[in-house]
């Protein structure tokens, strides 16, 4: 029988921001698919819930680590104790609603240090210390808002975001060489903590998913099998390429 080229089996793969949202459903996901998963996050609590979901039971092949990915020393220990990876998923970030006239130096290294340089950093890390095998895969979460659109109140995350994706394709071509591939997916709205906000009715939530195609926002298991098509041998020939998953809202 013809190999699933969809599966992950036999591959390691490292998720970050794997304690809530999207990077723990693709943390899931790829365990579920046969991967042997690395995930990340900075909240414990949670982080015990990823570790009893994996695979429903958890093993040995699994690990869950606290780490903060702002701090240097932490990211340059965890880089040297990590075995060969298949892949590198960069899902951690923040959300942020500063009008652009409110930005303020301070705000704007706060944005970028946690969904740009971070990410960066970890990946150049791995790549430095020779962690990632030939034939490996590196994947950025950025955004539908800073590449192909823009919200009132969104300008710095978007900006961080259109930064993933321009460092992504840089990286694509500088790596193909090495056999080593770089996409990034550009979600739409997806209902993760992220969005959370007591300040929004439902009313108003309503009116906002309204504005999609599909009428709804997306779940985060749908935005973690376009990171696993990304990881997969199912893409072997794709990089550089950004993934819209948005419900068909950036159509309209």
């Amino acid at each position: 029988m013809k190999k699933n080229p969809f599966s992950l089996e036999g591959k390691t793969i490292l998720v970050t921001g794997a304690s809530s949202g999207i990077g723990k459903a693709t943390a899931i996901e790829c365990s579920n698919l046969g991967a042997n998963v690395i995930a990340l996050g900075r909240n414990e609590q949670r982080l015990e819930e990823v570790k009893n979901a994996l695979c429903k039971e958890y093993n040995a092949s699994h690990q869950v680590l606290k780490v903060e990915l702002t701090d240097q020393e932490q990211v340059e220990n965890l880089v040297a104790g990590l075995p060969a990876l298949d892949g590198l998923v960069n899902c951690a970030g923040i959300s942020t609603t500063w009008l652009f006239l409110s930005l303020t130096r301070e705000k704007l290294n706060k944005v970028f240090d946690v969904n740009f340089f971070s990410p960066v950093e970890l990946s150049r890390l791995i790549l430095k210390k020779k962690k990632m095998n030939k034939g490996g895969s590196i994947v950025f979460i950025s955004s539908i808002d800073g590449p192909l659109t823009a919200h009132i109140a969104n300008s710095s995350y978007g900006a961080a975001k259109a930064a993933l994706a321009a460092i992504a394709r840089g990286m694509a071509v500088e790596l193909a060489p090495k056999n080593i591939r770089v996409n990034y997916v550009m979600p739409g709205l997806t209902k993760t903590p992220l969005i959370q906000n007591d300040l929004i009715t439902d009313e108003q939530w309503a009116s906002d998913m309204a504005k999609y195609p599909l009428k709804r926002y997306g779940q985060p298991e749908e935005i973690a099998y376009g990171v696993i098509y990304f990881l997969s041998d199912a893409s072997s020939f794709t990089t550089g390429a950004g993934l819209t998953i948005d419900g068909g809202f950036t159509l309209i």
